[in-house]
């Protein structure tokens, strides 16, 4: 069974993950100008964009699957998630722009939680519920 709290957390990520692309996909030069970031690609913006509304939208069309379609979305935010954390994470120690931190810490804490849910769903219980 899918537990409520986590059908509530793919609504808020939804939320979070439209909220950061649209400016993103909008207006990449400017708003990571705005937020002090020194080089702006905004081919790769455009497309951290796109991963967002895609993962994003996602969330919000699957919230009310089954404890299968779950695992699935899980898996793939998790590996997003960890992926993303761990090359924001090798660029800070490159000397990256202060504000990577901030989404170094996003995209980490948002790892815990999915691989969080994803071992919850993992359990026998929940198998048995499937």
């Amino acid at each position: 069974m899918v537990p409520d709290r986590l059908r509530w957390w793919f609504v808020v990520h939804f939320v979070l993950d439209v909220v950061a692309a649209v400016p993103m996909f909008v207006a990449p030069t400017q708003l990571l100008g705005w937020l002090g970031w020194p080089a702006v690609d905004p081919i790769a913006t455009r497309l951290v964009a796109a991963a967002l509304f895609g993962i994003g939208i996602e969330s919000l069309l699957g919230r009310n699957a089954g404890v299968e379609a779950f695992r699935g979305m899980l898996n793939l935010k998790i590996i997003w998630s960890a992926t993303a954390a761990l090359g924001v994470l090798w660029s800070q120690l490159e000397g990256g722009h202060v504000a990577g931190w901030g989404v170094f810490a996003i995209f980490a804490s948002f790892n815990v939680l999915w691989t969080r849910y994803r071992i919850l769903l993992s359990a026998p219980r929940a198998a048995a519920a499937a």
